[in-house]
């Protein structure tokens, strides 16, 4: 009876895996932007037989953990691929409301077929972190805030290596793909085909993951500044609260009162600035007074320069009167009418 289902389904499978696939590469190379109706339709119809193919492939039971990569046939090996298109259509879906959900969706597919293809060896490469090695990588080295440039490097030169491999594995498929699929190539040919298409999305995987990443840590930041704007907002649209006093009994709030009846109309600073223009402040009758009584002491100075110079000609107007009376004696001028 299992035997018979599997006949069954079997079938099928190619069918259902080589549609899906030719949608992909149709909304690959679409020209049509992505938000549109047609390239949405197929999105929608992609993952909906890539889901197929996985409950296929889950009841098939073709990939087991107690088999190596040689173990598999070579017209298997491409179903390997199936949660790696399962991403690449995810990231296709446009839904800003949605579009969180969809990237971490993508992501775990992703992963998933990465996991696969290092369980079975397929390239070599490293993992990404997933939230819980991130979490403790991010607790163990707390005070890394950046990464260091050693990290960048490292990184960078990573990219490079992908790239050029990306280029020499598309290369050897385009050499391969018109054998394989006119059904002219031997088995060796068709499993190198496959295993090189196993490799492409395994950089298509790792470069999509990065953007993911970026992407998420973008949105949870707006959605974090969104949040506090809104609260920020919430505050201010509240009225102001007023001083109160709290009262002990029923005398001292007569004296004080519930609240704060005469509440101050005028800051500090307006304060010193009125009192200073009228020149009401303690400093300014200080300065007022310095002022007057240098004045005074002034007028004083002057007052008695003015007396000691009047003296001064006086006594010389006295000394000059002496002078014209000793050469001029008492009468010496009315000698012409003596006789």
């Amino acid at each position: 009876m299992a035997a018979a289902e599997d006949e069954l389904l079997r079938p099928r499978l190619p069918e259902v895996f080589e549609t899906s696939k030719q949608l992909l590469d149709e909304v690959e190379i679409a020209p049509e932007p992505t938000g549109s109706r047609i390239i949405q339709d197929k999105v929608f119809k992609g993952l909906d037989l890539l889901k197929k193919a996985a409950e296929m492939l889950s009841q098939l039971d073709l990939f087991s953990q107690n088999e190596d990569l040689e173990e598999i046939a070579s017209t298997d090996l491409k179903y390997l691929m199936v949660p790696a298109f399962q991403g690449a259509f995810a990231m296709k879906q446009v839904s800003p409301s949605k579009r969180l959900d969809h990237l971490q969706w993508a992501r775990e597919h992703f992963l998933n077929y990465l996991t696969q293809c290092q369980y079975y060896h397929v390239a070599k490469f490293e993992l990404p972190k997933t939230k819980t090695n991130s979490a403790e990588n991010n607790t163990a080295n707390s005070s890394m805030a950046y990464p260091s440039i050693v990290d960048m490097a490292s990184q960078r030169q990573a990219k490079k290596e992908r790239y050029k491999q990306k280029k020499e594995v598309e290369h050897r498929l385009s050499a391969l793909k018109s054998a394989v699929e006119s059904g002219q190539a031997d088995d060796e040919h068709v499993r190198e085909y496959y295993l090189l298409h196993l490799r492409r999305w395994i950089g298509i995987s790792l470069e999509e993951i990065e953007s993911i990443d970026q992407e998420i840590k973008l949105l949870r930041e707006k959605d974090s500044t969104n949040e506090a704007s809104t609260s920020q907002s919430s505050h201010q649209d509240r009225p102001p609260m007023k001083p109160f006093v709290l009262t002990q009994n029923i005398a001292q709030a007569k004296v004080f009162g519930a609240g704060y009846p005469s509440l101050a109309s005028m800051t500090v600073n307006d304060w010193y600035e009125q009192h200073q223009k009228f020149g009401a402040l303690p400093d300014q009758e200080i300065a007022k007074t310095t002022s007057e009584f240098k004045r005074a002491a002034q007028q004083q100075e002057d007052q008695e320069h003015e007396e000691e110079e009047d003296d001064e000609q006086a006594v010389r107007r006295a000394r000059e009167w002496d002078d014209w009376k000793d050469t001029h004696p008492r009468g010496f001028g009315n000698r012409q009418n003596m006789g």
